[in-house]
């Protein structure tokens, strides 16, 4: 299954077979969020964007439509990467996507 959408001149895809979403503009590769997927959660693990376009909104369009991907599927998220860590503490509205540890019970 691959997600995609545009926003503005950055068009996301998701690239499972590689484990990454990317980032075009113009045809051209920009970004790469990659990830490791399980059935109950997404992890991000490392995010790029190419020096040529750093600026113009292409890490957070990765995480935007990966993030919007992880909720439709019903996938808990797991910020590894510091800048997922960083916008979603920007975007409370991504906050509750967080992975939290289930709590066992102990005696």
């Amino acid at each position: 299954m691959s997600d995609s959408s545009t926003t503005g001149a950055v068009t996301v895809s998701d690239n499972p077979e590689a484990g990454r979403y990317e980032a075009y503009i113009d045809g051209t590769l920009a970004g790469v969020a990659q990830y490791i997927r399980t059935h109950e959660l997404v992890a991000f693990v490392h995010t790029e964007v190419e020096p040529a376009f750093e600026g113009r909104g292409v890490g957070g369009s990765l995480v935007r439509t990966s993030l919007d991907a992880a909720r439709a599927q019903g996938l808990a998220v797991l910020a590894v990467c510091p800048f997922y860590t960083g916008w979603i503490a920007r975007h409370p509205d991504y906050q509750d996507l967080l992975y939290t540890k289930k709590s066992s019970v102990s005696d």
